[in-house]
Formats: C-alpha cells, structure tokens, sequence
C-alpha cells in the first residue's frame, strides 16, 4: 500500500475517506485476481493428474540441465523415465554425457527397496524407498504437485513452438532445500513439458520432457535390479 495516502491534512476528512476507498479496492482486486488465478492452476494440474493416473506405464526422454552460477557450473545430460505410478515403481537411466547411447547410471526401485548403479565405479547401493515428502518420487513425478504446494497460475505462453500454461509452485514446508518450481504445461496435450527448480543456493535445476509415450508394454522385471546385466558389480547395503 502507498504510505503516502495517509500523509494528508487531518481536517481533510473527505479526501481521506475516498483514499481509504481506492485502497480497499486496490486490496480487494489483488485478492480476488490471485484466487481466481489459483482456481485456474488447480483445474489446470487437475487436468494433468487425471490423465497421467489413467496409464499403466509411461516412459519418456528428458533433457536435464544445472546451473550454478556460484560453483561456475553449467551441466547438460539426457536420461529415460519408465514409470509404473500406480505401484510407485520406477526406472531412471542417466546417459554418459560424452556418449548419448551409453548408461551411465541407473536409479530403479520396485516400490519398496531402491538401487542405484554408477557404472564408472561399477557399485550399487541398495536403499529402502525414501516415502517422506522431502524428495520427489519419480514414478509421482507428473503428480507431485497435488500435496504440500501453493499455487499460482502465470498465463499462457509459447515456447518452442507449443503454448504453455505456467504455474509457480511454492512448497508449504519451509524447510525444503528449493523456494519455488515453475512448471510449464503443454496446454493441448496437458502433459508437463518442463519443470524449473530454484533452490535456496541460487542453483537453477530444469527437467524437460522431450518424448512421452503412454501405455508402453514392459516386463515387471524392469523395476528390480538385475545382477546379470551389471557383472561383477558390487553391491553396498545401506538398509
């Protein structure tokens, strides 16, 4: 509010009374546009949650970017999502930067253990699956959203040749490592196109999906850790 409404002339009654005025609708106008850009957000990642709850199994391509300006640190690294949401199973697959074709790393969980791969040290550590709401569970990763956020709904705009919706996500636990996410959702497809995460360091972490393909037919065994196709692996327990 401007300060400057309430230095006035003490016998200027009227004037005061049209300021007081202005100013409650002022207020009551910037309520009223953030509910009702708030309304519009939930409908829209509504809209979003019902389609992507309606597959059994998806896989996509995405592209992940860093950016640390403190470290100097800019990285770039595609990856694959196969996830089942319904069981909570997923598996991630991080490709050599140098090598696109080439695994570098692998995440998979079958719902209730979880096993990460690293190839270059040929090691994986077996962990339970993390249920609490401090990290983002990738099979939940087009629903994340639907608890623990405040919401708001920026407008529509092109990019890449596609018309987005924004939505700025705030988490309601402060404690959270990051203060905001924007996600852009492709306003035809309602499927989220991008996710920008601003961590409380001034690090930037953005995921794009650059392919989705729903209802793949996939083998269960793809969500369990498979000692065959990583030969010689060590295996760390941390359970």
């Amino acid at each position: 509010m401007d300060h400057g409404l309430w230095t006035m002339d003490k016998n200027d009654k009227l004037q005061m009374k049209r300021s007081i005025s202005i100013s409650l609708i002022l207020i009551t106008t910037a309520y009223n546009t953030f509910a009702q850009k708030d309304a519009q957000a939930r409908k829209i990642m509504n809209a979003v949650s019902l389609k992507y709850k309606a597959y059994n199994i998806i896989k996509a391509g995405f592209t992940f970017k860093l950016d640390d300006p403190q470290a100097n640190i800019r990285d770039v690294q595609t990856g694959t999502l196969i996830a089942q949401p319904k069981e909570n199973k997923f598996k991630v697959i991080i490709y050599d930067p140098a090598d696109k074709a080439t695994e570098a790393q692998e995440i998979i969980s079958d719902g209730k253990s979880q096993w990460t791969y690293v190839k270059k040290d040929n090691e994986v550590e077996l962990n339970d699956v993390d249920k609490s709401q401090s990290n983002i569970n990738p099979a939940q990763i087009f629903t994340f959203y639907e608890r623990g956020y405040k919401y708001i709904y920026n407008g529509d705009y092109n990019i890449g040749g596609r018309v987005c919706q924004e939505i700025d996500l705030t988490p309601e636990d402060a404690g959270k490592p990051f203060f905001k996410i924007r996600l852009e959702i492709d306003k035809a497809k309602k499927q989220i196109y991008s996710a920008l995460i601003f961590d409380k360091n001034g690090s930037r972490y953005t995921y794009t999906i650059n392919t989705f393909t729903p209802n793949v037919k996939l083998p269960e065994t793809i969500f369990t850790y498979d000692k065959k196709e990583h030969p010689g692996a060590e295996v760390v327990d941390l359970r």
